[in-house]
């Protein structure tokens, strides 16, 4: 018992540490994708890299604080509510600043990382639209990396399934009422893969985003992509979260889907705003 109790916790960390590096790989494909972007267009690529260096942090940061604002339902059952994690803040095991027990929201992350690459742009005067396009058509490829780490990790996974493509989850990392083995039999208890269907979606909308990107930018306005970009996460997004476990609630409300419903509201309003704008001084060109 004692041997197994080791390997198991020999084997979490070891998952812990690729899922960091599975992130940091996410990272730094799209980023170097991103670069080669800003080259063909004439840009300094290193404002890439720079803007990443000013970004990690924020995300970070950003990504945690949203998960301990918004704690899913299967935590606040346990007592682990927004609450419990400041009182609770230093614990190094499960509290707010133990990024490393798990525990990141995109919302946050994007964020944060938003707030970062801005501060970025601003300081050196660069066009904020433009570099912001460039984000928003590798952001997706990243996200289809990165999603693979909460594979390792066996977590976003959806409901019960009996599609072919379903994967199992082991005992320890399930959620109420997923647990009872009598009920969900490991070996014969399949759940939605939600990391893989939100991998294979950015992975179109990297593709679709880069292609309209070489071929059409000069008929949309500086920032339309990222706005794009934002509409198409809060699509899929929204849709998922239906068969999602492990769901955020506020007054029985899914906050990520409120969320995606205001982001892509927003989101829409400002590009077709901007769309008219800009063909309105086209013709008066």
């Amino acid at each position: 018992m004692e041997f197994q109790a080791e390997y198991i916790l020999i084997a979490d960390r070891l998952q812990i540490r690729y899922y960091g590096i599975i992130i940091v790989v996410a990272m730094l494909i799209a980023a170097s994708i991103a670069a080669r972007l800003a080259k063909r267009d004439g840009k300094d690529p290193d404002h890439i890299w720079g803007a990443l260096t000013w970004a990690i942090i924020p995300a970070i940061i950003g990504a945690r604080l949203w998960f301990v604002l918004f704690p899913p339902q299967t935590l606040i059952a346990q007592g682990n509510d927004t609450a419990w994690f400041f009182e609770n803040f230093f614990n190094l095991e499960n509290g707010a600043i133990a990024i490393w027990s798990g525990g990141l929201s995109i919302f946050g992350a994007v964020l944060g990382g938003l707030l970062g690459g801005y501060l970025y742009l601003r300081r050196n005067k660069l066009p904020v639209g433009q570099w912001l396009d460039i984000a928003g058509v590798c952001i997706p490829l990243g996200q289809a990396i990165g999603r693979w780490a909460n594979y390792v990790n066996q977590e976003l996974y959806g409901t019960v399934t009996t599609l072919p493509w379903g994967i199992t989850i082991s005992a320890s990392k399930r959620v109420d009422p997923f647990r009872s083995l009598v009920d969900y039999p490991v070996a014969d208890t399949l759940f939605h893969p939600l990391f893989l269907y939100e991998s294979l979606w950015s992975i179109l909308a990297f593709i679709v985003l880069l292609n309209l990107f070489l071929r059409r930018r000069k008929n949309f306005a500086p920032g339309s992509f990222f706005l794009l970009y934002v509409m198409q996460y809060s699509v899929i997004r929204f849709l998922l979260e239906f068969i999602r476990v492990e769901v955020s609630l506020v007054s029985g409300v899914n906050v990520a889907q409120v969320v995606c419903a205001v982001a892509f509201v927003i989101a829409l309003v400002v590009f077709v705003a901007r769309r008219g704008a800009s063909v309105t001084a086209a013709k008066a060109v």
